[in-house]
């Protein structure tokens, strides 16, 4: 591992994934049986912590758990891949929970509980405000209190990487301090609805990018799944940016390995582009893995290639 640059700070949720596979989901008051049920680390900053880790970033993660059992399971591959976890703090509240549901084909469902993450809000913030501040790149989600996101954004004096997912309100002003906004499709409508409340919200993807970029973000990344991604900087052209050709075993967690990565290329040094180029290689080498932070690649796996692998979907 010699990536490192500038140092990577993830501030957000750490869970306990309750994953659990099935044949196919359930339809509204069906029950089906389970083929597996595992415990697993998740959650979506312990996630992103853990990817930028294994890709060489030097890392930090800022967060709570509980003072419970599942502390040890939600922390258990944060300080085995680099990780510094000494500013997860432990509080008491349960640790969060995330029960996944996947299917046969690697499709997945996620009910969140946020337990210990509602603590990580403006005062666990203003704790650990000198590491946020020395930060490179920071990287925030949805997943903790607003006034967590607020004062983290605020703190940050290198480049803030949002992924707002799932999309929760936030003052715009936070929005505005995204370089990139990372969104998929879906999340990306939703924060333009909520920058502009009168908005006519574009069904495709690259009007979205121009709708948000026209309202002062001044980077945006969609992530289009196994499509890959679409990188818009400034006023520069839109450029999609292709995925591998993968059999997905397991899709949750996919998108936390491409903001995990996507955050260690940028403290390298690397364009965003170039960054999001890799992290789409990072996205397909997880999702041929079940679960999320296991499947997650170090520097000297070998990545999937656009090239090798024929012409992206």
């Amino acid at each position: 591992m010699s990536r490192a640059t500038g140092t990577v700070v993830v501030v957000g949720s750490l869970n306990v994934d309750q994953v659990v596979t099935v044949e196919r989901h359930p339809s509204p008051g069906e029950t089906v049986v389970a083929t597996s049920m595992t415990l697993l680390p998740g959650g979506k900053g312990a996630n992103q912590a853990v990817a930028a880790a294994r890709r060489g970033a030097a890392t930090t993660m800022v967060g709570s758990v509980g003072r419970d059992g599942s502390a040890e399971v939600a922390t258990s591959l944060l300080a085995d891949s680099g990780v510094d976890v000494t500013h997860v703090r432990a509080v008491d509240l349960p640790t969060g929970l995330a029960t996944v549901t996947v299917d046969r084909s690697g499709e997945n469902t996620i009910v969140v509980v946020p337990g210990a993450n509602g603590a990580t809000g403006r005062e666990a913030l203003l704790a650990s405000a000198t590491v946020v501040a020395s930060a490179a790149v920071v990287v925030l989600q949805g997943e903790i209190p607003a006034d967590g996101i607020a004062a983290a954004a605020g703190l940050a004096t290198g480049r803030v990487l949002l992924n707002l997912a799932p999309v929760v309100p936030v003052d715009p002003a936070v929005v505005l301090t995204a370089d990139p906004l990372v969104v998929n499709e879906h999340e990306a409508a939703l924060v333009l609805a909520q920058l502009d409340p009168g908005a006519v919200v574009p069904t495709d993807e690259p009007a979205l990018v121009d709708a948000l970029r026209a309202l002062g973000v001044r980077s945006v990344v969609v992530t289009l799944g196994a499509r890959g991604a679409l990188v818009a900087e400034g006023s520069a052209e839109i450029v999609a940016v292709p995925s591998p050709r993968v059999t997905a075993v397991d899709s949750s967690g996919a998108g936390d390995a491409f903001v995990g990565a996507l955050a260690a290329g940028l403290a390298a040094g690397d364009g965003l582009l170039d960054a999001a180029r890799q992290a789409v290689r990072v996205g397909a080498f997880a999702v041929q893995g079940a679960g999320t932070q296991p499947s997650y690649p170090r520097l000297d796996d070998v990545l999937p290639s656009v090239d090798a692998a024929g012409s992206p979907s």
